[in-house]
């Protein structure tokens, strides 16, 4: 299976150097290399099978699967396979890398009955590459999620100052007008990282204890220094 895996690989890379540039080419091969060894050497280290149910050994390989090409993918890389040709589709299309291999892999365990004449082993391996699909959306969209975020504060200049000098995003000053009190205040609007929005949120505390804050999960920003968008 490793070697199997390594020759298939090698078309896929050149197409993909020159497509998405040397520095995905190199962690691509680095990842290949060392796939193409796990696949190998665990064989002999585990001739039978460790979880006796097919389909806990599907949903449980999904679920791992999913995380290590997650983590590949969210550092730039690929482990290879349908992973490369989900790359350079999502480079140019805003499609998840999921769905792509999703659709890749139906063709391709779809025409696996041709070989194995299997529908038990066909629907473990739809089940398997369902948790994949999943799970890889799941951990790309926790790494990028992102947060609009409102603050009303009379001390709106120190913390607009915080979030574009220490946390190195924009902030729009919107003007408003308190309905109740009939007075002219300033808003401040910023979207971060979702992982960054607890600095902003103990530095607002330090700042101004009172301070009103909304804060909503946004479903996709395009721009500088989020997502590049791809029409």
């Amino acid at each position: 299976m490793g070697i199997t895996y390594f020759v298939i690989n090698v078309a896929l890379i050149a197409i993909a150097l020159k497509v998405l540039g040397s520095n995905f080419g190199v962690k691509t091969v680095f990842n290949m290399v060392a796939l193409t060894l796990l696949f190998a050497i665990p064989q002999d280290l585990f001739p039978g099978a460790l979880i006796k149910d097919n389909f806990l050994a599907a949903v449980l390989g999904g679920m791992m699967g999913g995380v290590g090409i997650g983590i590949v993918f969210s550092r730039g890389g690929s482990t290879g396979g349908t992973d490369i040709i989900a790359m350079m589709i999502n480079k140019y299309r805003n499609i998840s890398p999921g769905r792509i291999i999703l659709y890749c892999d139906v063709i391709i365990i779809g025409s696996s009955y041709f070989l194995v004449h299997s529908i038990d082993k066909m629907v473990y391996g739809f089940v398997s590459m369902a948790v994949v699909s999943y799970t890889l959306d799941s951990i790309l969209s926790g790494s990028n999620a992102s947060a609009q975020i409102f603050i009303f504060s009379p001390k709106y200049e120190e913390i607009a100052d915080f979030i574009n000098t220490e946390s190195f995003r924009g902030v729009t000053v919107i003007d408003g007008t308190g309905w109740y009190t009939q007075q002219n205040i300033k808003i401040l609007m910023t979207i971060v990282r979702k992982k960054e929005t607890s600095i902003i949120f103990r530095m607002v505390k330090e700042i101004d204890p009172n301070a009103f804050i909304s804060m909503g999960s946004v479903m996709g920003v395009y721009g500088q220094g989020f997502d590049k968008l791809r029409v």
